[in-house]
């Protein structure tokens, strides 16, 4: 991965503020490093190793960056990471935000915009519990989802065990399997998101947040590389969705949004179950 790259500044003349700063930084990605294992990420364990979590060329690996550049960077030596580089370390030690911004920080670089949970009001939280067992959710233009209740978590999953940059739909759909297996006509509603992207991209196509999630995309999933760079826009919500659950079968829900913020497209999204057939089996999903 580019981005990183030498600074001019030898570590004699930084002033004693950077160097410690420096310091802190290599402390907290070796204990981030440390609480890692390799059954984590899907490694091999090698055998019996002499300090716990992962060691220093596995974590470089997974970030796709060199080898040497982060054994720099985990000791404290005065080089300069891009956003990029950044991101891809926060996501393979699995920070969360305050993590993240923490190693932002350290690092000398201002963290992104980045999904805030405070961003949903209390009396719109109150709104979610109120139209539960209803599956309901808040999201953003770019598919972010920022609040949900507990119906959402039993029809879609609990996304509180997912990292705060993967609580999107959008890359749901297109890079989690069980997603996928769960939406009916799959292709269809995928090119439909998509759609509805490209039509809001002119907007925010300079925030640094939705560079990083169309980038991360592109990277991950050819349908959807292939769908971005068809420039289809749409800005057409989708009236019903078809999912089928593992649990209790193929279930059919109306959707209704309700545009709570449109200067960041927040909107209140809730399904409502279009046939007795779904109702019965979502209330046996949700039944405790």
């Amino acid at each position: 991965m580019n981005g990183q790259e030498p600074s001019g500044q030898s570590s004699a003349s930084a002033s004693p503020a950077a160097r410690q700063r420096r310091s802190e930084l290599a402390e907290f990605l070796r204990t981030r490093r440390a609480r890692i294992t390799p059954d984590d990420v899907g490694l091999p364990s090698g055998g019996r190793r002499r300090t716990p979590g992962l060691r220093r060329e596995e974590v470089a690996g997974l970030a796709g960056v060199g080898v040497t550049w982060y054994t720099w960077l985990e000791q404290g030596r005065h080089i300069r990471a891009s956003e990029q580089v950044l991101e891809a370390v926060a996501r393979t030690l699995r920070l969360d935000r305050h993590e993240r911004a923490y190693l932002f920080t350290l690092a000398g670089s201002a963290p992104p915009t980045a999904v805030q949970e405070h961003a949903v009001s209390a009396a719109t939280l109150r709104v979610l519990d109120a139209v539960d067992p209803w599956p309901a959710s808040v999201q953003n233009a770019k598919f972010d989802v920022l609040a949900y209740n507990r119906g959402y978590a039993r029809l879609i999953g609990d996304l509180d065990a997912l990292p705060p940059m993967e609580r999107n739909s959008l890359w749901l759909t297109f890079t989690d399997p069980d997603w996928r297996r769960a939406i009916v006509e799959w292709e269809s509603l995928a090119r439909r998101s998509v759609s509805r992207l490209r039509a809001q991209w002119p907007s925010h196509a300079s925030d640094p947040s939705w560079q990083s999630l169309v980038n991360r995309l592109v990277a991950a999933s050819p349908d959807f590389a292939r769908m971005w760079q068809s420039h289809d826009v749409s800005e057409a919500v989708p009236e019903f969705k078809q999912i089928l659950n593992p649990e209790v079968g193929l279930m059919r829900f109306d959707i209704s949004t309700t545009w709570l913020a449109p200067r960041i497209g927040a909107r209140l999204v809730v399904l409502t179950p279009s046939d007795e057939r779904t109702r019965e089996r979502f209330a046996l999903l949700v039944r405790d």
